[in-house]
């Protein structure tokens, strides 16, 4: 971590180059903090950090290659020390608690950006975590009664990788396309899309379709 005469050095990793442009200006504009690098996708994100070693690493969840939350467990394995920020416009209440599982820090909403993300920036930076008091108080009940809620949205069942399989589904992606995207096997995709129906209590497939597209365009 950089000290008053070395900023802390930040990587930002989203596929919106205005939000990236957006996000780096502010952080250049601390005294304290500096935009090292910046990437749109997975591959280039993994190729930035290795040759970068940032103090900070600020990943949205949909990228241009792939998942964030893929993103953070890569560079997590590379380096279970390194510091990642989750920064995005999708609902925290489903992807906080999977992106702090997958090695993250801390998790801010883009809607908050002008108010919060420095104040998570130099949190994070600090080897705490950062989450909305609203998260917060969501995840230490369930730690506090051990157990999951009835009434439990079906999606927070899915894991990572199934939920990001019915998001690309949603956006009509094909199976051999979602393959080639995720890198992964036809057949995998086949399996994912059979555990997604039964999870999600879908006749057909036509009725995971419907599920998936309606889910999108309501979470973005």
């Amino acid at each position: 971590m950089g000290t008053s005469s070395s900023p802390s050095r930040i990587l930002i990793v989203d596929d919106h180059p205005i939000v990236r442009e957006g996000l780096a200006a502010r952080i250049d504009g601390q005294p304290d903090l500096e935009v090292c690098g910046e990437a749109s996708g997975i591959n280039d994100a993994l190729s930035q950090y290795r040759s970068l070693s940032p103090d900070l690493t600020l990943i949205d969840i949909q990228l241009e290659d792939g998942n964030g939350i893929e993103l953070i467990k890569e560079i997590y394995a590379r380096n279970s020390a390194a510091k990642m920020l989750v920064v995005s416009a999708f609902d925290e209440s489903l992807y906080a608690k999977r992106a702090l599982r997958a090695g993250a820090l801390g998790y801010v909403n883009k809607r908050e950006l002008q108010d919060k993300v420095i104040d998570a920036i130099r949190t994070t930076l600090s080897g705490q975590r950062y989450l909305s008091p609203k998260i917060m108080q969501q995840l230490l009940s369930q730690v506090a009664s051990n157990n999951t809620p009835v009434n439990e949205d079906p999606i927070q069942r899915l894991s990572d990788r199934e939920l990001e399989v019915f998001q690309l589904i949603g956006h009509g992606k094909t199976t051999s396309a979602i393959a080639a995207q995720l890198q992964l096997s036809v057949h995998t995709i086949d399996t994912h899309r059979e555990k997604l129906r039964h999870k999600l209590n879908a006749k057909n497939s036509a009725e995971l379709m419907k599920l998936a597209v309606q889910w999108v365009l309501e979470n973005g």
